[in-house]
């Protein structure tokens, strides 16, 4: 990356000393933000709640979409402000995967919060491949190892072996094709002429709207799914299915939604978008401080029908530090939902980047492209100038620490070392082909995909 976050915050013109100077003159106060029913949205309905919004000038209106798709378009066309995104979307839109529209993010909402589950059918097949503690129960995490000899069965007697994600550009997609991956299974292959997702596949997958993902699986329909919560825990206390993993287990703090605007209102409204980050950084902060003290009371904001609309009990299980795979057997899990710890809030450009390394993994991206291409690209969606425009004004008020934050960021992570992820392969942003290179299933550098064929 040839430009440092000290060029970027000078060049922006969001230095927080002009930030400061502004701040109170909101080019925008009357804002509409939207939101999809799951738990890790909790960072908007505590900043409404708690009044860190109207704390900032902000009159908004909170507005649940019905998926993914129709939340994307509402940004894109002005209906909504901003929104709680998946990470895939921003960058997707504007390198122009599906909609073309150049979206940012200023704020990343959360780390991990995710799970694969599967029917109970499935699980009763799996549990003969699953090694077992001394206390009989399965050892964690599980390999998708134990879910390959179910599949052969399943081609062998000539039946789809279908499972569910949220959408073609969610972490859910990515992160279940990474585990079946990791475990040998083909997940298959976009291409420009087929974007079914299902090339060459040995798991066919397909999207589900995260609220539906209990009852589609019921039906027969999917016999497993990648979902935020509350809908692993859903099908536990429905006793339709198991959990079989997390993606804390998967790869530990992996990055996850985003806070969406368009570039065009990031330009219009620059203060309006400080003081934005501002009260989201606040409810992170909230969600988080005091070894999670407050969660409760955001589990019982959670569980309104306005909000995700699921039984206290159901959220409680992941947001207050726990995760019940079986019936019974409930695990401490006190990083399953991490909203400020570990500079979660914080756009770090090497976690745009895996989004990319993945799109180029499966072939959204169909062509090699230079690491260059991918630290540009990055840079063009998250904006840590802003980030650190409302953390500088949050510091100077007294509101969180001046150690709180990264100011000395260049955008970077350190590499995630192999001992934190489920394949063993380390990751390292700075070096996005060596990194596509390395991962044994998928397209490496000068492959693409031609009807069903992997070519180069």
């Amino acid at each position: 990356m040839k430009k440092t976050l000290a060029a970027l915050l000078t060049t922006s013109g969001l230095l927080a000393t002009t930030a400061s100077a502004q701040l109170l003159d909101l080019e925008k106060e009357d804002l509409t933000l939207g939101f999809i029913k799951l738990t890790d949205m909790a960072p908007l309905a505590v900043a409404y709640e708690l009044g860190y919004f109207e704390d900032e000038g902000l009159f908004v209106t909170l507005e649940a979409q019905a998926n993914w798709k129709v939340l994307l378009d509402g940004v894109i066309s002005g209906q909504l402000d901003g929104a709680h995104m998946l990470a895939g979307q921003p960058l997707a839109a504007s390198i122009g995967y599906g909609t073309k529209a150049h979206i940012v993010t200023p704020f990343s909402m959360d780390l991990n919060g995710n799970a694969i589950t599967v029917s109970n059918e499935i699980w009763d097949e799996m549990k003969p491949n699953v090694p077992l503690m001394d206390d009989g129960r399965p050892q964690h995490p599980i390999s998708a190892n134990a879910l390959a000899p179910v599949v052969e069965a399943y081609q062998d007697r000539g039946e789809p072996f279908n499972m569910g994600m949220v959408f073609p550009v969610s972490t859910h997609n990515y992160e279940l094709r990474y585990w079946l991956a990791a475990g040998g299974l083909e997940p298959g292959y976009y291409s420009p002429q087929d974007i079914s997702g299902q090339i060459n596949a040995d798991v066919l997958l397909s999207v589900t709207p995260p609220p539906q993902m209990p009852a589609t699986m019921e039906a027969g329909t999917i016999v497993g799914y990648a979902v935020g919560e509350p809908w692993n825990q859903q099908a536990v206390f429905k006793g339709i299915g198991v959990p079989v993993i997390t993606d804390y287990d998967m790869w530990n703090n992996n990055p996850e939604k985003v806070f969406g605007i368009t570039a065009e209102f990031a330009e219009e409204y620059p203060n309006t978008t400080i003081a934005l980050t501002k009260a989201l950084i606040r409810a992170a902060i909230w969600l988080d401080e005091n070894d999670n003290a407050n969660r409760p009371e955001a589990v019982e904001i959670l569980s309104r029908s306005e909000y995700v609309g699921a039984d206290y009990d159901v959220i409680a299980n992941s947001m207050t530090g726990f995760f019940e795979f079986e019936k019974g057997d409930v695990r401490p899990a006190p990083d399953f939902n991490v909203f400020f710890r570990y500079n979660a809030t914080f756009p770090f450009y090497s976690d745009a980047i895996w989004y990319l390394t993945q799109m180029r993994r499966w072939g959204q991206i169909p062509e090699t492209m230079s690491d260059e291409w991918y630290f540009e690209t990055a840079a063009d969606v998250y904006r840590p100038d802003i980030y650190l425009a409302a953390a500088r004004l949050l510091v100077d008020e007294g509101m969180s620490s001046e150690a709180d934050f990264p100011w000395d960021s260049d955008g970077f992570k350190a590499p995630t070392p192999a001992a934190d992820i489920i394949d063993a392969i380390p990751y390292d942003g700075r070096a996005p082909n060596a990194y596509i290179d390395s991962l044994p299933i998928g397209l490496k550098s000068g492959q693409t995909v031609l009807d069903s064929e992997i070519q180069g």
